[in-house]
């Protein structure tokens, strides 16, 4: 098994440039079912992309790789389409469950396997299906698989989210692209790789209104023309890295191919823990901090501040003066990192959904084990600012959302090697 090992308390200095965001590439290429031919841009070469590739392969759908560009296209003219998306490539990659929505509304029907991924919680697909249910489907799960049928077409209707869920949110509006009528989606997650995914809805002809938290589809036809679509950047792996050159950075350190404007949130907590920021419009400079202060933070859906860098943040503020505390209100089981980071000499105590983080700590180098994606880089970022060495095993959870992450950080001086 690989593990990454690496040596810290190393200054970083250079630049880094962000790939495009996982979490938008995954609806769109689910959404690409929907299409005839489509070609798509930025996409980043990580092993959730290529498991959904593989998913769209089985599917029945033609796909071209051109890897050293980050681009895929995608052809739908096949009259032998498989409707079924198997456990074997949906069991470690929860955006599998997103072909159900683009299936259903085309053939009618879609036998899905209930999806994996990281383990941060239950995170069901109940919100799925009842806005699959309220457009008309008739649903039901046997072995493991969901069932869903809609023999005369979906059909609009009005569905008010109990809560805030991306996933759901992607998957009813890929479900009512070609749904009889008007929908309307009331309390929809509107995080900016949703507003990416009606982007390209909207090239392949979709007819979608956005209003705050409100989403309006009519009845579209899809476009048999070419459609081209450019990813947006990964917001995610541009926070770990923000977070990576607030500790480490020698002098100034550039991060580009980005829109700050998008990450509003994240720059303001940074710059309230002391965090040097000069921003520009597509890129950022990041000095290197002095003292940082603590803070008491809540993870909220977008614009809120992300529960995908909860872990780095916490990193951040072991090394804060005083004591800070991250409330988790996403998902209840966010905070499996921390016995590892105090393995590693972190002061953290976990009160309910809450971790109270003690700082400035030193940390020392340790052998670690990542248990989920965005826990794995937040070891890593522990371990760059730990003294000696660390050995961080089960690092098969970060190739599944950054691109290069080793080339990018020894590019900036980082003492980091794959074994």
């Amino acid at each position: 098994m690989q593990k990454l090992v690496i040596k810290g308390r190393k200054e970083i200095s250079g630049k880094i440039s962000i790939s495009g965001s996982k979490n938008a590439t995954l609806p769109i290429l689910a959404a690409s079912i929907l299409g005839d031919h489509v070609r798509i841009k930025n996409i980043p070469l990580v092993k959730d992309i290529f498991t959904m590739i593989d998913l769209l392969n089985f599917i029945g759908l033609k796909t071209k790789l051109i890897k050293k560009e980050n681009i895929i296209e995608i052809s739908n003219n096949s009259k032998n389409i498989n409707t079924l998306a198997p456990y074997k490539l949906v069991k470690t990659m929860r955006a599998g469950v997103l072909v159900l929505g683009s299936l259903l509304t085309k053939y009618k029907k879609a036998k899905v396997s209930l999806p994996g991924g990281c383990a941060i919680g239950t995170r069901p697909v109940d919100l799925h299906l009842f806005a699959l249910k309220k457009l008309g489907a008739k649903i039901k799960i046997k072995d493991g698989y969901i069932f869903a049928q809609a023999k005369n077409g979906l059909r609009g209707a009005k569905i008010s989210f109990p809560s805030i869920s991306v996933g759901a949110t992607e998957n009813a509006l890929l479900a009512a692209f070609k749904a009889k009528g008007k929908t309307i989606l009331n309390n929809c997650a509107v995080e900016p790789e949703i507003k990416d995914l009606i982007k390209f809805l909207k090239k392949l002809g979709a007819k979608i209104h956005l209003k705050g938290r409100s989403i309006s589809i009519s009845e579209s036809k899809i476009k048999n023309s070419k459609v081209v679509h450019q990813v947006i950047f990964d917001r995610i792996e541009l926070g770990t890295y923000m977070i990576a050159s607030s500790l480490l950075a020698k002098n100034n350190f550039m991060i580009d191919k980005i829109d700050p404007a998008i990450i509003r949130s994240e720059i303001n907590v940074l710059r309230k823990i002391g965090v040097k920021i000069i921003q520009k419009k597509n890129y950022i400079i990041i000095k290197k901090s002095k003292r940082l202060k603590n803070i008491n933070i809540t993870t909220k859906p977008y614009p809120g501040f992300p529960t995908d860098l909860q872990a780095q943040l916490m990193v951040l503020l072991t090394q804060a003066n005083g004591i800070s505390k991250i409330k988790e209100d996403i998902f209840e089981n966010r905070f499996m990192h921390v016995p590892e980071l105090r393995r590693m000499g972190a002061q953290i105590e976990i009160k309910d959904k809450t971790a109270i983080i003690k700082g400035p700590t030193k940390l020392t180098g340790a052998e670690v084990m990542a248990t989920d994606l965005r826990a794995s880089v937040s070891l890593v970022l522990a371990g760059l600012i730990a003294e000696n060495r660390t050995v961080i095993n089960r690092i098969y959870h970060l190739d599944r959302g950054y691109e290069f992450l080793e080339k990018k950080l020894k590019n900036c001086k980082a003492e980091i090697k794959r074994i």
